[in-house]
């Protein structure tokens, strides 16, 4: 099981809160909670959507790593 450094809690957490985000446009036919707290594209709007996406990017790469770590663990040649 992979094990979550601070960075990559905090990644997470940032990316739920965006997927929240995304979601709640869907459902109530684009309501943005970002931008109803912090204003529509203010910097600070502008800043929380780059820090999620920048989030998201770092979850992919870490991700992917961890997944070719596990996937070369279980697929090793078994001794003859």
């Amino acid at each position: 099981m992979l094990k979550l450094n601070t960075l990559g809690w905090i990644t997470l957490l940032l990316i739920t809160i965006g997927a929240l985000n995304w979601g709640l446009m869907g459902i109530f036919n684009g309501f943005d909670l970002v931008a109803a707290i912090f204003g529509e594209m203010s910097p600070v709007s502008r800043i929380i959507y780059i820090v999620v996406g920048l989030s998201a990017v770092y979850m992919l790469f870490t991700g992917s790593t961890a997944f070719k770590l596990r996937w070369r663990e279980t697929h090793k040649p078994h001794p003859a």
